[in-house]
């Protein structure tokens, strides 16, 4: 969240925080390159006024329920 909200705000201590919780260098690359093509994109379609297509913006609830049966509660 941090990297989109603040992404000058990304310091040593936030790397080291994610290595403490078992994410190795390359994984920490690969989640960094990943959020920034997302962030990128995102901005990219609402610079050109691109609407979201029919599906992708389901209701908060429906949404968390598909979230709680991708794992398996």
């Amino acid at each position: 969240m941090k990297l989109t909200v603040d992404p000058g705000g990304v310091d040593a201590t936030d790397i080291e925080t994610l290595r403490v919780h078992g994410f190795t260098d390359e994984a920490i690359t690969i989640a960094v390159q990943v959020i920034s093509y997302f962030n990128y994109i995102n901005r990219i379609a609402d610079g050109l006024g691109v609407d979201d297509e029919p599906g992708m913006t389901p209701p908060r609830d429906e949404w968390l329920a598909r979230k709680a049966c991708d794992f398996g509660s």
